[in-house]
This record gives structure tokens, C-alpha cells and sequence, in this order.
């Protein structure tokens, strides 16, 4: 089972995952986020992806988290998001370990809750995030060229390209294919029949889709709409 919600931190989500009496697997799709995880007992950072997770839940186990918005989280975190990308790294291999064990104990009594206030704290202590990601993020996922958001944001294409890699985690190019598939799977699970979602989206033409579904994915587009 599967739950979120809103966080209080803009642009974030809370959820829940949790297996019943059998193990549950599942496949979590690059979306350019970071996640910070409360999992067997332990903070855990979830990096930004290029590629599937595939991710497994041992019968009865439940795992809560807090997905920021696109670039957010390096700032409440203090690593680049480069740093991380691909992985999954104890909060302890990244904090001082006082900070880390105080954070852990904390967000065992209240995992939801608190894994917001902790993430809130850091972020307000840091200054917050760069205020000119939201837009850098708008302007992609619309499909803007990026020479075109790099003139936008008053930035040269490789200082938005170093910007973006500490932010989140890969370059601008790679965050807008994620991002346009995103928007497809978003037009596909409303209906969308694909030949239409790949020219919404900005795709060539519906093998473009397929094929940049299969390296994202690892799978098909067909296979991440079944029920």
C-alpha cells in the first residue's frame, strides 16, 4: 500500500509504503527528487536517479519518507546532489554523527511529522534553497531548449549546467528528458492514447517515446500503465 500527501515544505510530498504479509517490490522512476527515508530503523538519503530503483519490502515492513522538490534537498541535506546520485546512503555517512543520531531519535517517534520538521530546520538554517531552481524546473518541463532557460535565468549554459549538477544531481538535458517522461506517463495514465502522449510530451514520434521510456524505465511504456 502507498500513501502521501502534501508536505508543509513547498513543493514536497510525505509517504508511506508499507508490505502486507507478503514481500511487495516495486519500481520508482527517476523524477529528478531526492528522498529523505526513515527505513529499518535508520535516516537514509535517497539520492537523485538516472534509472528504475528497484525497491523491495520484506512482509510487514513499512518505510516513510519525505520527497523534496527538484533541487531542494541539497540545500536542507549540505551535499551537492552529485554527490549522491544512483545511491541510497545512511544519513550518518553524510552528517556529524551527534547530528545524525539526535535526527534519528527524533524521527522515530513521529517518522512523518518529524522527518518535516528536521528537513524544515536544516533548510531554514541553510538560507534555504537557490530561488532560481523553481523556474530553472518550470522552464524545463515545459520543453524550453537549454540555451534558452540558461538566457532566462541569466545564467551561461555551463554555469546552469554545474548549478544543475549540484542541484540535482545530473545536468539540465538529463533532467529534461526525466521531466518530459514524467509529463507522458502523467498524459498516458489519464488516457492519452501513447501516439498522442509522444506529441504532447515533445517526443519525435512514439518509438522516441518507447525508447527513452526503456533507458529511464527499464521497461516499456505499456508495462508502467498496467494496473
Amino acid at each position: 500500500m502507498y500513501v502521501e500527501r502534501p508536505s508543509r515544505l513547498p513543493g514536497a510530498y510525505v509517504w508511506r509504503r508499507s508490505a502486507g504479509r507478503e514481500p511487495r517490490a516495486g519500481r520508482v522512476l527517476p523524477d529528478g527528487c531526492m528522498d529523505l527515508l526513515w527505513w529499518r530503523g535508520e535516516l537514509v538519503v535517497a539520492g537523485p536517479d538516472t534509472r528504475a530503483y528497484e525497491s523491495s519490502l520484506a512482509a510487514g515492513e513499512t518505510i516513510v519518507g519525505l520527497r523534496f522538490a527538484p533541487g531542494v534537498a541539497p540545500a536542507a541535506l549540505g551535499v551537492p546532489a552529485d554527490e549522491l546520485r544512483d545511491a541510497r546512503v545512511p544519513l550518518a555517512a553524510l552528517w556529524p554523527a551527534g547530528s545524525a543520531r539526535e535526527a534519528a531519535e527524533r524521527v522515530a517517534a513521529a517518522p512523518g511529522r518529524v522527518l518535516e520538521e528536521v528537513a524544515a530546520g536544516r533548510l531554514t538554517a541553510a538560507g534555504g534553497p537557490d530561488p532560481a531552481l523553481p523556474r530553472v524546473v518550470a522552464l524545463l518541463r515545459a520543453g524550453t531548449p537549454v540555451a534558452t532557460v540558461a538566457d532566462q535565468v541569466g545564467m551561461t549554459e555551463r554555469h546552469l549546467h554545474r548549478r544543475s549538477l549540484a542541484a540535482f544531481g545530473y545536468g539540465p538535458k538529463t533532467l529534461a528528458r526525466i521531466l518530459r517522461l514524467g509529463r507522458a506517463l502523467e498524459l498516458a495514465r489519464g488516457g492519452t492514447p501513447l501516439a498522442a502522449v509522444a506529441a504532447e510530451a515533445g517526443y519525435a514520434d512514439q518509438a522516441h517515446l518507447s525508447r527513452d521510456t526503456r533507458a529511464l524505465a527499464g521497461v516499456p511504456p505499456r508495462a508502467l500503465l498496467q494496473p
